[in-house]
């Protein structure tokens, strides 16, 4: 019996009424349930109008807008199988790196970052499923600054601009349970529900009046203006995950026009005189290849997408040569990456308020949970509060943060199950080293968030083989000045952890020091430098690798309406297309991204 049946089981022996027993039937209806609900019975044909490939944050919604025309067909290819009831669960959003539903990348090994982790790799968790990273992220609803927006369009992106790009975050999403969210800027009848955990600890109010204190503003991050202190804005509904699939694809299952195939992983583009035929792609031992009417759309993420693209023969003609590939059409394929660095610092307090692994095993806690859709396990990820504050560092005089600050209901201590060390790829002797003596301690983290890096790093082939894994060089901290942003991030997270609002707890900030570390001074901003070269990791935000652009732009790969240049019939609609990275997080913003390319692809065969 599978671990979540019996869990069912467990539970039913706790409840004493005929409603709870009535409300926890409900919600095991899916744990008991065939998982396999989008591809049933499913009949592949040899030809398709559309082929989306990848059905991430940005494939689910882009089968969705496409597959509205009754009159056009749409295949939906997606390497992953389907999300469970256990990726439903906002609190075990870490576990699900641990999971089918992660691709497993890594970096390659560094001399400038990841320095102590282990083979001195970061791993980049990625969703391998239907819905993609959506089903394995940490749920964080954030758009970013009208800046980034303004920025996208005066590189030559018409119609990327700001007011542009709000009324597609407008259409995708349903904010009406937020309180005091800023109602202009937000949509209230989209797919996508992003709410507040229905649960918090005290520690929020204590993070928010710290902010307060500094003088900064408590207000909605999504807004016209998003430097201050706010609760977290997640993608739940009801206490529970919603994910790219639950709010695109399955209220429309009944199309008879969309076709859903799940394991199925494409392995070449299809293209003849530079024109885009379709698509290869293998399940279990056999390769089969569709052809497309009308277009290709790829949308399998920063790290699939240029892959794919340089195993079909559009790339860097250098790099292609290398390994035997015919070139199609020379482009900057893969270039251009860029990544949300981040490092959390734990805080001790007196006051069990906090949330550990431990905690995850409350029944009482699972029972209200399973019952009530409430309680710790709708925290998103752990994460309750965000800061988005500018350091001395930031030149730009608007308001465009170049730090994050995010609070943690429980600190790294208190990793029992490993998931934290499993994500961020931490070595277990040097877990024991660093918190071994506060092991299970109550405690919070805060969490540094570089917003603007000015690093650049590359996607590339290893190989002519499809099946291979990419090589990827996130290049952290080749450029000082995001380094130095880390360091002054860490200033700002000791001023908010040890403030009078977290001084009623007794918050202390946990001093340590690695074996790379030891010869510099502690607190000292040498020795921060050294932690963050050492342990900082990614948060998942890899974008940029197919970058937007104008024809003179010699870095661009797709121009303003996402088609690929010199390759007729092929577009490119996901976080990969950002010119620069967003300073917030870029879930919310890839679907605005396949809301606003779908509607280009209309317009286009009208």
């Amino acid at each position: 019996m599978a671990f979540h049946q019996c869990l069912f089981l467990f539970s039913l022996l706790l409840c004493n009424c005929q409603a709870q027993i009535a409300n926890l039937f409900n919600s095991a209806r899916e744990v008991f349930a065939n998982e396999r609900i989008y591809d049933r019975n499913f009949q592949l044909n040899t030809e398709y109008d559309f082929i989306v490939v990848g059905a991430g944050s940005a494939g689910c919604v882009v089968a969705n807008r496409l597959s509205e025309n009754s009159k056009w067909t749409v295949l939906l290819l997606e390497a992953g199988g389907e999300e469970n009831y256990f990726t439903d669960i906002p609190l075990l959003a870490p576990f699900q790196s641990s999971t089918r539903f992660n691709w497993d990348f890594a970096t390659e090994p560094s001399n400038k970052h990841c320095l102590s982790l282990k083979n001195k790799r970061c791993n980049l968790p990625r969703g391998k499923a239907i819905g993609g990273t959506s089903v394995i992220n940490f749920l964080l609803y954030s758009r970013g600054s009208k800046f980034d927006y303004n920025q996208w369009r005066d590189y030559g992106n018409s119609g990327w601009g700001y007011d542009d790009v709000l009324p597609y975050f407008k259409k995708s999403e349903n904010s009406s349970q937020i309180v005091n969210r800023d109602s202009k800027y937000r949509g209230d009848f989209g797919p996508l529900c992003v709410e507040h955990s229905p649960f918090r600890t005290p520690l929020v109010e204590a993070f928010l009046k710290s902010g307060r204190d500094l003088g900064f503003k408590i207000g909605d991050p999504n807004g016209p203006s998003i430097i201050g202190f706010s609760r977290a804005q997640a993608t739940m509904r009801s206490g529970r995950r919603c994910s790219a699939a639950k709010a695109y694809l399955r209220p429309i299952l009944k199309r008879s026009n969309l076709y859903i195939l799940s394991n199925a992983r494409v392995t070449k583009i299809l293209i003849s005189q530079r024109r885009t035929t379709g698509v290869e792609f293998k399940i279990n031992h056999t390769f089969y290849k569709v052809s497309a009417k009308k277009e290709v759309i790829l949308s399998a993420g920063s790290i699939n997408t240029p892959q794919l693209l340089m195993l079909s023969g559009v790339g860097p003609q250098k790099h292609l040569n290398k390994f035997n590939i015919s070139v199609i059409k020379n482009l900057k394929v893969g270039y251009n990456l860029q990544d949300h660095v981040s490092l959390p610092y734990t805080f001790l307090i007196n006051d069990s308020v906090t949330i550990s692994d431990l905690g995850v095993q409350n029944p009482s806690d699972i029972l209200n949970y399973w019952l009530n859709r409430n309680g710790p396990l709708t925290i998103p990820g752990g994460a309750e509060a965000l800061a988005f504050v500018k350091t001395k560092l930031n030149k730009h005089l608007g308001d465009f943060p170049d730090l994050e600050l995010v609070l943690g209901s429980g600190g790294f201590n208190g990793d029992l199950f490993g998931s934290l060390r499993k994500t961020f790829n931490f070595p277990n002797k040097l877990f024991r080293d660093i918190y071994g003596p506060i092991l299970f301690s109550p405690a919070f983290s805060i969490t540094t968030v570089l917003l603007q890096p000015k690093s650049r790093g590359r996607v590339r082939l290893k190989d002519g083989n499809s099946l291979s894994q990419p090589s990827i060089d996130l290049n952290y901290f080749a450029d000082e000045l995001d380094l130095h942003v880390m360091v002054e991030g860490f200033k700002h997270a000791k001023l908010i952890g040890e403030s009078k609002q977290f001084r009623k707890y007794n918050s202390t900030f946990h001093t340590f020091t690695i074996p790379a570390c030891t010869h510099l001074p502690k607190l000292s901003d040498k020795h921060t430098a050294c932690l963050v070269r050492n342990l900082a990791t990614t948060l998942g935000h890899q974008v940029g690798t197919c970058k937007m652009g104008p024809a003179n732009d010699p870095d661009a790969v797709v121009d303003a309406e996402l088609k690929v240049y010199g390759i007729r019939g092929l577009r490119v609609i996901d976080g990969s297309i950002m010119p620069n990275i967003i300073a917030g997080h870029p879930n919310s913003v890839i679907m605005m991204i396949a809301e606003k390319g779908s509607d280009i692809i209309k317009d286009a065969w009208k």
